[in-house]
């Protein structure tokens, strides 16, 4: 998923891309995570968090990801987990290098930095 190079923005399939992939990395390491949807419902913000009402209080992120950088949009949705978690330092910044972890490449995500064997 992170290919600095390659767009600058997110398009809706890859917000979905993002949103799975942090979902499943923020629940196999027994966290919540929220719901993502695009785009806010706030005008004028880039992004809100809050809680469905009823029974669940199940957490959504909403995150604007039309005319803003990749890069901005998946910092705002880790965050969002971040913050549903109520996570501080050190714990939060481990968990932060583990979601930008689970957006690398497949190949990438285990040590594998695409070095060839010699």
């Amino acid at each position: 998923m992170l290919h600095a190079a390659q767009d600058a923005v997110l398009h809706a399939v890859q917000f979905a891309d993002v949103a799975r992939r942090l979902g499943e990395a923020a629940t196999s390491a027994g966290w919540i995570a929220p719901s993502f949807r695009s785009p806010p419902g706030l005008v004028g913000v880039n992004r809100t968090l809050r809680r469905r009402p009823g029974s669940d209080g199940a957490p959504v992120a909403a995150v604007r990801h039309r005319g803003r950088p990749s890069f901005a949009v998946m910092a705002d949705m880790i965050e969002a987990v971040v913050v549903v978690n109520g996570a501080h330092s050190p714990e939060s910044d481990r968990v932060r290098d583990m979601l930008w972890t689970a957006l690398l490449p497949r190949s990438q995500q285990d040590g594998d930095r695409g070095v060839a064997a010699a």
